[in-house]
């Protein structure tokens, strides 16, 4: 396969389309839609959430210590993009979108009615990168959707239905088909 150079940019995908529930202030809930985190430690379970120092989703988070990661099904991705526009400083985003919210369990901001896939988080810390913030947080608490779970109890991907974006090339896509098991098809190359 014939490469060619890019420079350093931040061309990697897919990454996960997620809106991030935080509270302000007002006790309003503001949404962001982010799609640099991810799961960064087993033990504990931890996220990571790359932020701009200057969001109104990161003063909340430090203010708070408190965050809720919704993952975004692809029949969202309008209502993702737009919340990926405006500002929480200047209006309600859940408001003007239509994403209905649901209380939490052990943190303030609300999850998402329609996100499939709802992770309850404390802030832990961060590591400063520039202009952005690497927050962690802890995962208190995941939601799955019922219906994305099979009668053995088995989490299914087509259930979540999840949204991801193309980092570079701004695009949001739906996943396709499964073409593997992980950790176990691989082991035809272990002797």
């Amino acid at each position: 396969m014939k490469k060619q150079q890019l420079g350093p940019c931040i061309t990697f995908f897919p990454q996960p389309t997620t809106l991030i529930s935080t509270l302000g202030e007002d006790g309003r809930c503001n949404l962001m839609t982010a799609s640099w985190g991810g799961i960064v430690s087993k033990t504990p379970p931890t996220f990571g959430l790359s932020l701009h120092h200057g969001r109104e989703t990161y003063a909340n988070i430090r203010r708070s210590g408190e965050f809720v990661v919704n993952m975004v099904p692809a029949n969202l991705a309008v209502e993702a993009d737009y919340c990926g526009l405006k500002s929480g400083r200047d209006v309600d985003k859940a408001a003007v979108a239509g994403l209905a919210q649901e209380p939490a369990q052990l943190v303030a901001p609300p999850l998402l009615v329609s996100s499939p896939l709802c992770l309850e988080c404390r802030y832990l810390q961060e590591v400063e990168l520039g202009d952005y913030r690497l927050v962690i947080g802890e995962i208190l608490q995941v939601h799955a959707a019922a219906e994305a779970i099979d009668p053995s109890g088995k989490l299914d991907a087509a259930g979540f239905n999840p949204l991801v974006y193309l980092g570079g090339i701004r695009e949001y896509w739906s996943l396709g088909e499964k073409v593997a098991t992980a950790y176990q098809d691989g082991k035809k190359y272990i002797p």
